[in-house]
């Protein structure tokens, strides 16, 4: 059954991969990655899958392995963090001077 359920997620994945969604920040990409680490499988062997299924679009090897690491932090979120806003700039007379 899981060998059946990574061949649909695979297709899907690749079938949802346009030419302007052609990243790693994918949240299928993060999701097929969060698949395979529950069902055990390694960083690497996830590299390999996903290099396999998506070719030159697939994520780097090191991006897989810090999304790994994430999962067995127990953050199974797989939205990217918010990043913080640009810091504010006051122009006051004593700046510009």
């Amino acid at each position: 059954m899981c060998r059946i359920a990574s061949i649909l997620l695979l297709q899907r994945l690749k079938g949802s991969m346009s030419d302007d969604a052609r990243n790693f920040n994918n949240m299928e990409t993060i999701a097929a990655i969060h698949f395979y680490f529950l069902q055990g499988k390694a960083s690497k062997e996830i590299h390999t899958i996903l290099k396999e299924t998506l070719g030159d679009n697939a994520p780097s090897y090191t991006t897989v392995k810090n999304w790994v690491v994430q999962f067995k932090r127990a953050d199974f979120s797989t939205n990217d963090a918010p990043c913080p806003a640009r810091p504010k700039t006051v122009t006051i007379p004593e700046i510009i001077e």
